[in-house]
Parts: C-alpha cells; sequence; structure tokens
C-alpha cells in the first residue's frame, strides 16, 4: 500500500507537475491528529502549505526523490547519437576552419592588394604633383623668357630709334654729306685747285648791298692808284659839255670825292637745320608750261601714298634756283623720300626722273663785322639834277678818264639823280 501511495504520488506530480496544486488522495496511516481516514487532504501548492504540512509525509518525499530522478533520466542521451553529434560538430568545424582558412587568405589577399593600390595610388600622386610642378616650373619659366624677350624687344626699338637720330645728327652735321643731299646745280669752275683738306670747308662768297643816296655816282677804276687821287683831291669840278643845251657848255658843278668803306664778315657761324615735313624738289624739267600748274602737278604726285607721299600742306616756287619746296602735314613722309633721292614722275606724256632733297634753312649763330674799304671805288657825292641820267653818266665818264684831272681807265659807274635811291652790289673781285 505504501508503494501505491508512493507511486500515485509520483504519478500525480510528473502528471501536474510540482508546485501546481495537485491533489491527492492517500491514506494517513499513522499519522496523529490530522484528519480522519479517507479525508481528502491537500498535499498543497507549492509556497502555500504550512510547513508542518510541507515537511511532513511519506508522499511528499518519495516525489521528491523521483523528480530528481526523472530530471537526470530525460538529459541523458544514447551514445550512438553522441557519437554522431560528436561527428557532425567535427565536421562542422573542419568545414569552419577551412572557411576560416579561405577568409584569413582573402583577408591577406585583400590587404596585400590595399597596399598595392595604396601604393600604386601614392605613386599615380606622386607623379602628378612632379608633374604639375614640372608643369608649373616650365610655365615660369616660359612666362620670364617672354618677359625677357619683351624687355629685349623694347631695347631693341629703343635702340634702335636712337641709332636713326644718331644717323640724322651725323648726317646734318657733316658738310660734306650735307652738300650731298643738296640739288645738283651745273658750274663750271675757274681758277686754281683747293687743297685736299679743304674739301669739307663751306666757302661763301660775299654780296654787299651797298645803298646809294640821290645825286651821288660810283665809280670804279681798273687801277687802285687813281682811285686814291681822287679821293685825295677831295673837290672835283666837272664842266657840263652837251650838245641838248648850248648855253650849258659852259657850266660847271662841284663834287666831292670820298673813299666807299663797307663791312665785310670776319667770321661767320650758320646753324643749318632741316625740316622734318619738307622736301626740296629739283631738276625739274623745262617745259612750255606755267609755274602754277607744274605746282598742282607736284602737288598731286605727292600727295598720293602709293608714291610715297601725304597730304601736302604747303608748296614754294623758288624762283633764284627754280626749285620747289613742298610742305607736308604730317611727320615722317619726308625722310623716306630723301633717302630715295630720285623719283620717276609723269609729267605730259613723259617720264622724268626728279631729285628729292632734304629742305634746309640756316640761320645766322655768330656774325662778325670787320669795316674794309674798296681800293679801287670812288664815291661821287653833291651831283646837281641838270641833266638827263644818261648824259650825267657820260659827263663823270668823260671827266674822270682824262689823266690831266687825275683820272684814269673807267671800269664801271653807277648814278643815281636827285630824289631818288639806289643800291650798289659789291662782289668780290676775282681779278
Amino acid at each position: 500500500m505504501g508503494e501505491e501511495r508512493a507511486l500515485r504520488c509520483r504519478m500525480g506530480l510528473s502528471s501536474e507537475g510540482p508546485g501546481r496544486g495537485a491533489l491527492a488522495k492517500t491514506k494517513a496511516k499513522g499519522e496523529s491528529g490530522h484528519g480522519a481516514p479517507g479525508s481528502t487532504v491537500p498535499v498543497g501548492e507549492a509556497g502555500r502549505g504550512s510547513p508542518r504540512d510541507r515537511g511532513s509525509g511519506p508522499c511528499a518525499a518519495s516525489a521528491a526523490g523521483m523528480d530528481s530522478e526523472e530530471e537526470s533520466f530525460v538529459r541523458l542521451q544514447d551514445p550512438e547519437q553522441l557519437r554522431q553529434e560528436i561527428e557532425r560538430c567535427k565536421e562542422l568545424y573542419s568545414v569552419l576552419e577551412q572557411d576560416h582558412a579561405k577568409l584569413q587568405m582573402a583577408k591577406e589577399a585583400a590587404e596585400q592588394r590595399t597596399q598595392e593600390l595604396n601604393k600604386e595610388e601614392l605613386h599615380n600622386t606622386f607623379e602628378q604633383q612632379l608633374s604639375l610642378d614640372g608643369d608649373e616650373e616650365r610655365a615660369q619659366q616660359i612666362f620670364a623668357i617672354k618677359e625677357e624677350n619683351n624687355r629685349l624687344r623694347q631695347e631693341k626699338e629703343v635702340l634702335n630709334n636712337k641709332l636713326e637720330e644718331l644717323k640724322k645728327r651725323a648726317f646734318w652735321n657733316d658738310p660734306v654729306m650735307m652738300l650731298s643731299a643738296l640739288p645738283e646745280k651745273k658750274m663750271i669752275f675757274k681758277g686754281l685747285t683747293a687743297n685736299k683738306e679743304d674739301m669739307s670747308k663751306l666757302m661763301l662768297t660775299p654780296l654787299i648791298h651797298y645803298p646809294l643816296p640821290g645825286g651821288s655816282a660810283l665809280i670804279t677804276f681798273e687801277e687802285a692808284e687813281v682811285a686814291q687821287r681822287i679821293i685825295q683831291r677831295r673837290e672835283h669840278t666837272v664842266e657840263l659839255s652837251c650838245g641838248e643845251l648850248e648855253e650849258l657848255d659852259q657850266c660847271r658843278m662841284r663834287v666831292q670825292a670820298v673813299p666807299v668803306d663797307i663791312l665785310l664778315p670776319s667770321a661767320l657761324e650758320i646753324r643749318m637745320t632741316h625740316s622734318r615735313r619738307s622736301i626740296l624738289v629739283s631738276d625739274l624739267p623745262s617745259l612750255d608750261i606755267s609755274k602754277e600748274a607744274l605746282l598742282d602737278k607736284l602737288e598731286l604726285f605727292f600727295s598720293k601714298t602709293k608714291n610715297g607721299g601725304s597730304e601736302v600742306e604747303s608748296r614754294e616756287f623758288l624762283e633764284d634756283s627754280c626749285h620747289v619746296v613742298l610742305t607736308f602735314t604730317q611727320d615722317g613722309v619726308a625722310e623716306p623720300l630723301i633717302e630715295r633721292g630720285h623719283i620717276e614722275m609723269p609729267i605730259g606724256k613723259g617720264k622724268y626722273k626728279i631729285k628729292i632733297s632734304p629742305c634746309m634753312s640756316g640761320d645766322i649763330s655768330n656774325l662778325q663785322l670787320q669795316p674794309s674799304r674798296c681800293p679801287t671805288t670812288v664815291l661821287l657825292l653833291g651831283i646837281p639834277d641838270v641833266l638827263g641820267e644818261e648824259a650825267m653818266r657820260d659827263v663823270l665818264e668823260i671827266h674822270f678818264q682824262k689823266p690831266s684831272r687825275g683820272g684814269g681807265e673807267v671800269d664801271a659807274l653807277a648814278y643815281v639823280p636827285a630824289g631818288r635811291t639806289g643800291v650798289a652790289e659789291f662782289v668780290e673781285d676775282t681779278g
């Protein structure tokens, strides 16, 4: 009966579980003071029965023992299954190890590839930096070379301008070169040839204008001694013998003879300058056209740019040399034409080669004068207006040619009647 109760109690515990408030019908045997036989006694819920109930009775002890056995029995497995499980775990472990090895190898390969890529990227970056540095250095070198070229070009332009200026100065300061640029003029030279040392000298012949008052005359003798005798006598009585008026046959006039003193240049300095806008045109042909027509043709020809000219500002015909001065409105036109020297110009039905020269102008910068007396010329003053000009000239010439009156051979005679004025020209005596 005891085993049966214990079994029932174990079965009740296994079906309901401990601590679930299951009720077991047992017969209390050998227990005192705790209910009548056959009565229902609650074996108690876990944690709700009294200590007395939980700690007393064989059913409770048997149930606890069976519960621990049941737990240990449930956890035990079959050895074959355990071996299979172990084999399966080994296989799984082997697979995991292989996967781990593969992953490790892949990791190492990835790390190596990463290092290679990093090195390659670093190398490329370094090469790019070197390339950029090289490009920047080359750009700086190119910029420096361009700057140097610009500086040298500017220096070249400055030096060329200075060279042109020096050429012009040398050209105009050298008398020989200056004379070669002047218009040509056909001349016949007579006399002695000059030394080579004097070839560069510019020789000027004075032309003196001497004013003559009214009632005066100039007489030039062939010999200086005659002029000196006339001057020494001072006053002269001239007989007026002329066929026009018979009553003047016995008339006379008194004149005074004085020397002729003039001022001659002893030192002369002329500052020669040339116009940068003007040219001198010479070697013009002798055509049956007026001066105005010739000037019009020259202006039309030199106003065209294809002929090297430009707009003409003014034109001037030089009467003494038959040359023409053309002045342009712009600078830099005259120099190229002067460098050409000659140019062919169509005039009428023909073409003529004309010469182009620089237009020179001279200013006297220094002039020193000294008095000089004409040795062969005498000035007669106080001549009355009693005869005509030709008759008075004949009377004076006849009188001063007579040796008895101290005269001699007359070379030239100029007479100015009273009430008029005249100008006599004195040139160098080359005889």
